[in-house]
């Protein structure tokens, strides 16, 4: 994905006000793979169009839902992250607790099963919580004259952007079921790995775009 970088950005943002922030959590099984490749790329994209280390007030994560605590990210999906110029270091496994959906203003799976087990954990969850490519359909279908200005700040144009998906949501449904998953390469070679990181990327661009107004830049 490649972005504008901070020596292109012509414009800025409100700063989000001290303590006002919005948290993207990415889950999947292990917190070794699939979520940590989506955490990174976001933040890489983020980083890259904001041009702010802060994002402007995004806090993004990752969990899993049988998280290995405590583990390494797979080495090969810290390669998939080097593909796309992505920094992998410091990362470190969790295992998804009700305090991170508690604390999630947008929750973002890897399949439809990791999205039935956050919901299920309560919390109202519901309307918060999507898979990956369920959320950008819906972001897509999205007219973005409709969400707040930059100008109110990111914070607010992506409390907007969630609010907007999850009214869309029972009237834009998937074509098939498969068109929701992002599938496990947990085990699978390098190829495989970088087939995943793909797809994430894709499905992650008009999610970045959105929340920043900032198109990707060929």
């Amino acid at each position: 994905m490649r972005g504008i970088g901070n020596g292109d950005a012509t414009w800025s943002t409100a700063p989000a006000a001290p303590g006002d922030t919005f948290r993207i959590l990415h889950v999947s099984t292990g917190n070794v793979c699939r979520s940590p490749i989506t955490e990174r790329l976001t933040r890489h994209a983020l980083a890259d169009r904001l041009g702010d280390p802060l994002w402007g007030g995004l806090v993004v994560e990752s969990a899993g839902t049988w998280g290995h605590e405590g583990a390494p990210m797979e080495a090969n999906a810290e390669t998939v992250l080097a593909d796309f110029g992505a920094d992998a270091s410091g990362f470190v496994g969790r295992e998804l607790l009700d305090e991170h959906v508690i604390e999630a203003d947008l929750v973002l799976t890897a399949t439809r099963d990791h999205r039935a087990q956050v919901i299920s954990m309560g919390h109202s969850a519901g309307l918060r919580t999507f898979t990956l490519k369920e959320f950008t359909r819906l972001v897509n279908a999205i007219d973005m004259a409709t969400l707040p200005p930059l100008e109110d700040g990111v914070v607010a144009r992506a409390r907007a952007l969630v609010r907007a998906a999850a009214a869309l949501r029972g009237w834009l449904l998937a074509p098939t079921a498969e068109a929701d998953e992002v599938y496990d390469p947990y085990g699978a070679p390098l190829t495989f790995f970088r087939s995943i990181g793909e797809e994430i990327n894709e499905a992650l661009d008009p999610v970045v775009t959105a929340l920043t107004g900032v198109p990707a830049r060929a």
